[in-house]
């Protein structure tokens, strides 16, 4: 397949590479661009990118609202101008002559305003860009398309500008393709974590604080496992756990540079007409801790863990559900190291990591981001040093990983942890980053072996990321069927007729719960098949049915969240098979077990 390059250049891509896909989902944004021109003369462009497995246009309508029909009628005249086979050209012009093309359009203005060399343009038939490229070379090439959603989206994502219409799609080379995908978006569609939160009892949102979520019962089971989790885990990697308060002077603040650099995005009150600032992340109360005490070099590393709640001002529109949340449980942790400790460290973190993840049966991929060009404080020599370390641990870690160049922090390289989920999804969530910016700025320090004083190097890490936006994850790759561990309600127990199987059904409760087991019982008189499909609508790893067999032989008879085989063992056999999956964390499918 051949594409017109960022410079011009006509070369060959390989249809099922990843970049060939981008390259189509960006072409096809023009063509959005182009049909909604062909039939809204008055709009407005603003961005059209290509994004993972799509792409998006945000359009300003003017007055116009638009509904489900209109993006009908636009993907019909995409199909229509795409048939007509235009040639889609690159074309460079000087930056007056762009802001002449575009002078109607104050968004394109903008940006061209930005640039500090000339502007290349792409062209089909009588619509044109201001795009850098690279683009498929004619419009006959896009076929298989369809375009999913609209949204509001603020210019630039800054709620003080206007906010436009963005309009999703998706495009592929084969029908096929298309139609696996748009299988997906409806299978993530019912996998909604905020659908299934509702649904399942985990956590509700109030209009009376938007962005502060409320956790219900089962989400308080759901919390209470992962965190104990991992607070085992952290208790197996030699962490100290530690407390730090929610609201700081503003001195601290100061001292850490949040106030200068983040003083928007923090909720600031006075106190005894002093200012202080509710904490938007834990790190500079870990330095507090740490200087609390005089350290000598045998104690280091230093490991402190820390659940934090943090609060931090999210612009409403960019709020959504657990995923985006104005109030949030980092789970955090400090390490202060030497030097020399640093290669023993990472690789100890991204074991850590390892398992934290499997548990989930969640795969990842690491990326390294290094040194920016400019504007980075500390040694070279160490900077390269810490980023030769994070290489060579991620490449001892037998796991995938990519280089970012100059995307560190200014204060030290960083490697990001990107989980894909169980519909393909990537999502950022833990990161390791080397900080040699806050040791300095609190004057840190510890007595090395030659009675001098030394500043350590101190590692940021959150694994999971967030509690509330990583069981917003589970909650959507799991489809709120969970494992055992981790149900909220483990076992629902129904007996077939209350006049002869209640007592037993009764018994089978005290017994289950008696032995640690979350269990219900459904004595409704409602008929077994409706108490049956109720119970694989709140998705429960067991349910029990229990009759006259079972009542007489001791037995249970289980039928398994997802499968629809009946299986009946003693009740003995039957804890013995749950307490493994508790223990052992498995997660069972369907013709295979996996812990």
């Amino acid at each position: 397949m051949k594409i017109q390059q960022h410079d011009g250049t006509i070369t060959e891509l390989d249809k099922n590479s990843s970049e060939a896909l981008d390259i189509l989902n960006h072409s096809t944004s023009h063509l959005l661009a182009q049909a909604a021109q062909e039939l809204y003369p008055f709009v407005l462009f603003g961005f059209g990118p290509s994004i993972e497995n799509g792409f998006y246009y945000d359009i300003d309508f003017g007055d116009k609202v638009l509904v489900e029909d209109d993006l009908l009628a636009i993907e019909k005249k995409m199909r229509e101008l795409a048939s007509k086979n235009y040639q889609i050209s690159r074309r460079e012009v000087s930056k007056e002559e762009a802001l002449e093309i575009f002078k109607s359009n104050p968004y394109k203005v903008e940006l061209i305003k930005e640039i500090n060399e000339d502007v290349t343009l792409f062209e089909q038939g009588n619509f044109v860009d201001l795009c850098r490229g690279p683009h498929l070379m004619s419009s006959a090439l896009i076929k298989h398309f369809k375009l999913l959603s609209i949204a509001g989206a603020y210019w630039r994502g800054d709620s003080k500008n206007k906010q436009l219409t963005r309009i999703y799609g998706t495009s592929w080379f084969s029908e096929e393709e298309l139609k696996n995908y748009l299988k997906l978006v409806e299978e993530r569609k019912k996998r909604d974590h905020r659908l299934l939160g509702k649904q399942l009892g985990i956590f509700m949102l109030s209009e009376y604080g938007p962005g502060f979520p409320f956790w219900l019962p089962n989400g308080m089971i759901l919390r209470e496992q992962i965190e104990k989790y991992w607070k085992e885990q952290h208790d197996k990697f030699d962490y100290v756990q530690v407390k730090t308060p929610t609201m700081l002077s503003r001195e601290l603040w100061e001292i850490s540079n949040h106030w200068f650099v983040y003083k928007e995005n923090m909720y600031i009150s006075k106190i005894d007409e002093k200012e202080y600032a509710i904490k938007p992340m834990n790190c500079p109360g870990g330095i507090l801790i740490y200087k609390n005490s005089l350290h000598s070099y045998k104690d280091l590393p230093i490991r402190m863990a820390e659940l934090g709640h943090v609060h931090r001002h999210e612009a409403s529109g960019a709020i959504n559900g657990l995923f985006r949340v104005r109030a949030f449980t980092q789970d955090d942790a400090h390490i202060f190291c030497r030097e020399d400790q640093l290669v023993e460290e990472i690789s100890t973190l991204l074991r850590f990591y390892e398992e934290m993840y499997s548990v989930f049966d969640l795969d990842y991929y690491i990326v390294l981001s290094t040194r920016p060009d400019e504007g980075y404080i500390g040694d070279i020599r160490i900077w390269d040093k810490s980023e030769a370390i994070l290489k060579e641990a991620c490449e001892k870690s037998h796991r995938e990983f990519k280089i970012n160049p100059g995307d560190g922090a200014f204060y030290g390289p960083k490697l990001d942890f990107k989980l894909k989920d169980s519909m393909g999804r990537i999502w950022q969530c833990g990161t390791i980053q080397l900080d040699m910016n806050l040791p300095e700025r609190f004057d840190c320090f510890y007595i090395d072996s030659d009675g001098e004083k030394k500043r350590p190097i101190m590692l940021h890490r959150a694994c999971l990321g967030s509690i509330e936006r990583f069981i917003g994850i589970i909650i959507e790759h799991f489809g709120g069927a969970f494992p055992v561990w981790l149900a909220p309600l483990q076992i629902n127990i129904l007996p077939v007729n209350n006049a002869y199987h209640l007592e037993y059904a009764q018994s089978l409760l005290a017994n289950f719960k008696a032995h640690g087991l979350r269990v219900a019982l459904d004595d409704s008189n409602e008929k077994l098949g409706y108490r049956l499909r109720n119970s694989q609508m709140q998705k429960v790893p067991f349910t029990l049915v229990v009759g006259d067999q079972e009542r007489d032989e001791n037995t249970v008879t289980y039928r398994r969240f997802g499968a629809n085989e009946q299986i009946t063992v003693s009740v003995k056999q039957f804890l013995e098979l749950v307490d493994s999956e508790i223990v052992n964390k498995i997660i069972f499918k369907p013709g295979k077990n996996k812990k």
